[in-house]
Order: structure tokens, then sequence, then C-alpha cells
């Protein structure tokens, strides 16, 4: 687990606009390949998650879906679509900041890992009070609007 990887996240969540701050980074052998922030507004595509482009632009680049020894760094605990997204794609080891004991697929089924036979290492609660912070802040100004 490299911090310098979770900075880029909180950095690429500040990119999300009118969409919820998360920020997503896949990384290979200490290398970012891909980052992506929420675009599900922007897009009109429910399916615009952080972690579904990352997957989406590292397949690409990779030419190959299977993302085999990539980690990734997420501002946001993962929802059960982009979960079974990360294990479909045979990511090795998930990094999170902050966690969402509503939505977050591992707080809300910490078995839907083994449902899919995955050896997904992952760790949640990296950085956790700055990735909430953009989480509060987000929310805080939609109330005031």
């Amino acid at each position: 687990m490299n911090p310098e990887f979770m900075y880029k996240a909180i950095e690429t969540a500040n990119l999300s606009g009118k969409d919820i701050p998360v920020g997503a980074v896949i990384v290979k052998n200490n290398v970012i390949l891909a980052s992506a922030h929420n675009q599900k507004e922007a897009d009109n595509d429910v399916t615009a998650h952080a972690e579904i482009i990352a997957i989406k632009r590292t397949s690409h680049l990779l030419q190959n879906w299977r993302l085999d020894d990539c980690d990734l760094y997420v501002t946001l605990e993962p929802c059960p679509m982009c979960m079974w997204a990360i294990l479909q794609a045979r990511i090795k080891n998930l990094y999170f900041g902050a966690y969402d004991t509503v939505y977050g697929a591992i707080s809300t089924n910490p078995k839907i890992i083994h449902l899919a036979n995955s050896n997904l290492k992952y760790k949640g609660g990296i950085m956790e009070q700055e990735c909430k912070i953009l989480l509060d802040n987000y929310f805080k100004m939609l109330r005031e609007d």
C-alpha cells in the first residue's frame, strides 16, 4: 500500500464536478495506469462510477480485461456493482478510504468476495478522514443549494 496513490485518488475525486466526489486509481508495478472520477451525472450513465471507468481505461491500455497484479485505490468503499467488476477484473488488492455502511459492498455483504472465488485482498480506512471530508463537503453543499 502506497499513500501516494490514495493522494492521487483524492485529487482525482476533486474533479467530479456535480457528481459525488469519488476518485479511483489503478496501479501496476508502482505505476499509475489509469485514474477516474465519478461521472454518473455528467454522462447520464448509472454505470459511470470511478471504479468502472478506471477498470475500462486500464483494460483498454493493457488490451486485456484481466487486470492481474493490479491494485485499485478508491476514496470510497465500492458499491456492489463496482465490487463485482473489481472481482471479475481480477484486481489483486483493493485499498479504499471512507467506509460506506449503506451501499458499501464489503460493509453490507463481506461474503461477496467469496462468491466470485476471488483472492482479492482489501484494506479500508486509508486516509479515511480526508476522504470523508470530501464527501461531507459535497453533501453539505447540496443541502445549501
